[in-house]
């Protein structure tokens, strides 16, 4: 069985997180420029005199294919990588995948990946 883990972290971690999954020989991940808020909220910011509230802050969405026996990997690897023990840091889920197709050649399931 494959699985999805999608992460939402701050953008600064990105190369982290890319290499720390690297040396534990994870391969191919998409990461996407997102904006969004939790239990951070936002913060108010101050230009040419006026002050105006950011509610969205810009964050990295990262996804992963993997199989199920890696996906505890992924998660921890993401969290340890991720994590500075601030609000912000982010979030990671899980989510089982039906169905995988490798376009070029047709491969399916885990030959896929």
């Amino acid at each position: 069985m494959l699985h999805m883990i999608t992460a939402i972290i701050r953008p600064h971690n990105v190369e982290t997180v890319k290499d720390a999954l690297r040396e534990q020989g994870i391969q191919g991940m998409t990461v996407t420029e997102v904006k969004g808020y939790g239990r951070q909220g936002g913060h108010t910011e101050t230009y040419r005199g006026a002050e105006y509230t950011v509610d969205f802050m810009p964050k990295a969405k990262i996804e992963i294919l993997a199989e199920s026996d890696q996906a505890d990997l992924v998660v921890q690897t993401i969290s340890d990588a991720a994590r500075s023990g601030k609000i912000g840091d982010g979030k990671i889920w899980v989510t089982s995948v039906d169905r995988a197709v490798r376009i070029r050649t047709g491969e399916m399931g885990s030959e896929a990946v």
